[in-house]
């Protein structure tokens, strides 16, 4: 019986983070449009893609609104990952 209730309460929390997923997914596929745009415009000012200041200043603020349970570790972790994705496709 305990362990049908675990089973059940373990299905119900995937269950959430699969919704989670399928909200984050197309946030990230909206922050790389967003990014690509980005790039169209720095090309035609002549500006690198990198900008390691605006990368710091992202990181900053979310690092300033992240109230965990994410460690900052983690959050900067994911967040370079993202920052180089949308990077790569700004070339």
């Amino acid at each position: 019986m305990v362990g049908s209730n675990l089973s059940q309460r373990l299905r119900d929390r995937r269950r959430k983070i699969n919704l989670v997923d399928r909200k984050l997914l197309p946030l990230l596929n909206q922050r790389l449009r967003i990014a690509m745009g980005c790039g169209k415009i720095k090309k035609e000012l002549g500006k690198n893609v990198y900008d390691p200041k605006r990368e710091e200043e992202v990181l900053k603020r979310l690092r300033m609104a992240n109230r965990g349970p994410l460690k900052k570790e983690d959050l900067e972790k994911i967040f370079k990952t993202i920052i180089g994705v949308c990077r790569r496709s700004q070339k």
